[in-house]
């Protein structure tokens, strides 16, 4: 412990990076909880070291508490959306194009039951299809396929 007293400074940058260190690489950025106390950490071994701050454990406390309650007021929001900026993306996957016949009739807003490649799926259209006619996958998601009827050559 007098280790840290004695080099109070230099042991809250070490800390101070070592926390966002943790928060970056480890965790993903999936929390801003380290993230900020790391950096109020880190702001504030820098004043002591260069002598704005004094060294002693209450200075030390409460300019982490603070500068940690600052940085998440500042913060919160911009590392918010930059975290929230994915778009969800359309599945590409080979089903589409995948023709077969519907062993039953389809009609909008219903679906039906259709097994392949050992999952069984439901089937969707937007429009109705009889049963019998040759339809091809337009779009898949989890356990769905959405169908359109292949017109015919002639």
């Amino acid at each position: 412990m007098t280790v840290f007293t004695e080099h109070m400074a230099e042991s809250l940058m070490v800390l101070g990076l070592a926390l966002l260190a943790i928060e970056v690489l480890v965790l993903g950025f999936a929390t801003f909880v380290l993230f900020f106390v790391g950096l109020a950490a880190l702001a504030t071994g820098l004043m002591m070291y260069m002598g704005i701050l004094s060294q002693d454990m209450f200075s030390a406390l409460a300019s982490v508490a603070i500068f940690s309650a600052l940085l998440a007021l500042i913060l919160w929001k911009p590392l918010k959306n930059l975290q929230s900026k994915g778009k969800p993306k359309q599945v590409q996957s080979d089903l589409i194009g995948y023709q077969f016949e519907l062993p039953e009739a389809l009609q909008p807003g219903k679906s039906m039951e259709y097994r392949y490649s050992g999952i069984t799926w439901q089937v969707h259209s937007q429009q109705p299809i009889e049963a019998g006619q040759t339809v091809q996958v337009v779009k898949v998601a989890v356990g769905r396929l959405d169908v359109s009827p292949v017109q015919d050559p002639s």
